[in-house]
């Protein structure tokens, strides 16, 4: 949701497949989105669950810590003829590893995951809610895949004793054969894998209110760029910037411009050329 809020806010009409509860928290997430632009055609209503909650909480290094309520609504997402189309005519189908926590909504996954399009692995590692198998299924279909740097070290550590940085991400690359890796290291920046090469940026310093959603902004910019034909080092300084912005904010989806991303990408810039 998340991902298609800040694909909304940057000019794209993203589509959501989810499911939220008869209750006013559903209730509320639908007239939100609804208000933001976002469409709300394909969310299907849980008569039994409740809308999915997050409870989240910020120690003193800016890490968020993250309660997910299980079972929620969205755990329970059925197979619908029309999300096959929906998923073939997108550009891209963006999917994470917590929605295949269940039953239902994984094998409503694993036959969207066949559909052919670029698929975009969005992992989220949240104990107790993964394992191996279905993540290596998951990352199996993938042509993108974006993970964070303990998730790294933890999925190259299932097969691999590599430690460097670079070498973890080859051989999660080579041995998934995924086109692009984008590697987020909090204040220490990213670091993207694409066709063998290795692209990094530093991050943007800002004054932090909270990084819930940043990564998802981050993702979010990137595809919107990739999807414009940007080069792979313009996609990441973006990302990075529109990443850096959401950080300045309180929430996952603020209200903000879209000019706010470039002025931040210029100030950078005019930062380096006074000190250089």
């Amino acid at each position: 949701m998340n991902v298609a809020y800040h694909l909304k806010m940057l000019g794209n009409q993203p589509a959501l497949i989810t499911k939220v509860g008869i209750d006013e928290f559903g209730k509320k997430l639908v007239n939100l989105l609804s208000e933001r632009g976002l469409s709300t055609d394909h969310f299907q209503i849980d008569y039994t669950y409740p809308t999915g909650m997050v409870h989240a909480k910020t120690n003193e290094d800016n890490d968020v810590l993250y309660d997910i309520v299980y079972p929620s609504a969205w755990d329970f997402i059925e197979w619908q003829d029309e999300y096959g189309k929906l998923v073939k005519d997108a550009g891209y189908f963006i999917y994470g590893s917590l929605a295949s926590r269940s039953k239902e909504s994984r094998d409503t996954l694993y036959r969207l995951l066949d559909t052919p399009t670029t698929k975009v692995l969005d992992i989220n590692l949240r104990p107790p809610f993964f394992d191996r198998a279905n993540i290596e299924y998951l990352l199996k279909k993938a042509a993108i895949l974006k993970l964070n740097i303990a998730e790294l070290e933890l999925i190259t550590g299932w097969f691999s004793r590599f430690m460097h940085l670079e070498d973890r991400i080859g051989i999660l690359q080579d041995h998934f054969h995924l086109q692009t890796v984008i590697v987020t290291m909090g204040a220490n920046g990213s670091v993207i894998k694409h066709d063998g090469d290795i692209h990094r940026h530093p991050g943007f310093p800002v004054q932090v209110a909270d990084t819930i959603g940043s990564g998802d902004a981050y993702l979010a910019g990137f595809l919107n760029q990739r999807s414009q034909g940007f080069s792979i080092a313009q996609c990441l300084s973006f990302a990075s910037a529109l990443g850096a912005l959401i950080a300045t904010y309180p929430g996952a989806c603020p209200d903000y411009q879209p000019s706010e991303i470039d002025d931040l990408i210029n100030n950078k810039l005019m930062t380096k050329t006074r000190t250089s």
